[in-house]
């Protein structure tokens, strides 16, 4: 069962890692502080790497800028003290096999990383850089440092100044532990709320900043309808919510896209009809034609 929910989580988090570029680009840039054009080359690693005890793990999220600056988001859900070692051997397979020799020097080009915790849970223990000493002997030490971004700890306000928008569908794990204890009517309406204004109003807004596409906005109602599904649809208290949510996710450009399919509709009717009316014309003309032969 802990392995289906986390693949959930898994499978939402690639969907919106693999967004238009200008979606994506902006989330690196928001996280990161740079500054790339969001015409930029976004190249995916999705490379299968093995380590010491011959375990593969999938190294899904190293996205490389323009081919050559490269970024590891490490995606969490949950507090684990392991991740920042994660990080580390991930970064030196990547680094690796992207290895490069300068002037008879060999260097391994490690990729900027980044920790994401995504849960509402325990976030009193969570540092805000993970830092491991790596010691070289008579070498010297070098202090490896993984900055941590706790989404729960950002406003829909924050996220939209720094157009990491893409990363809202996870908002709805702010009241997760909240209704798991208590659906009560104020709860409800906190629910109602975080859906309504702080989720699918920033993604109205970040839609007409231009910060995501139209397709972006429609992929980001798709992954919210299903999160919101996973996480609180079972509960009977929260059905008028459930009923609404639907209705919620209609953004600006789908209402658009349907007038516009109704406007194409009657104009290919109007058309039929203009076409008919000719016709009949046509035949008029021809048998007045006629008539004066006679």
């Amino acid at each position: 069962m802990a392995k289906t929910i986390v693949h959930i989580y898994d499978k939402i988090c690639k969907r919106i890692l693999t967004l238009s570029s200008k979606a994506v680009i902006n989330l690196i840039n928001g996280l990161y502080e740079t500054d790339y054009p969001t015409d930029s080359t976004i190249t995916y690693n999705w490379t299968e790497f093995e380590d010491q005890h011959l375990k593969r793990t999938l190294a899904d999220t190293i996205i490389t800028i323009n081919n050559r600056y490269s970024y590891h988001l490490e995606i969490q859900m949950t507090v684990d003290e392991e991740i920042v070692f994660r990080v580390i051997e991930y970064g030196f397979g990547h680094a690796y096999k992207n290895r490069v020799c300068e002037k008879g020097k060999e260097i391994l080009p490690f990729p900027e990383p980044k920790i994401i915790y995504l849960s509402e849970n325990n976030l009193e223990n969570i540092p805000d850089i993970y830092s491991v000493e790596l010691n070289f002997g008579v070498q010297g030490c070098f202090a490896y440092k993984v900055p941590v971004t706790v989404l729960q700890n950002m406003t829909p306000e924050e996220l939209t100044n720094k157009k990491m928008i893409i990363l809202i569908p996870f908002f709805l794990l702010k009241l997760r532990s909240v209704l798991t204890q208590s659906r009560s009517e104020e709860n409800k309406k906190a629910l109602k709320n975080l859906i309504e204004n702080d989720i699918v109003n920033s993604i109205k807004i970040n839609l007409s900043l231009g910060n995501i596409s139209s397709e972006d906005s429609r992929k980001l109602c798709d992954m919210i309808q299903k999160l919101y599904w996973h996480i609180y649809a079972n509960y009977e208290e929260l059905e008028d919510i459930t009923m609404m949510i639907d209705e919620s996710l209609d953004l600006p450009s789908d209402i658009y896209d349907a007038k516009i399919e109704k406007l194409e509709i009657a104009l290919t009717e109007q058309k039929a009809i203009i076409a008919e009316k000719d016709s009949i014309i046509e035949s008029l003309k021809k048998q007045i034609e006629e008539l004066k032969k006679v």
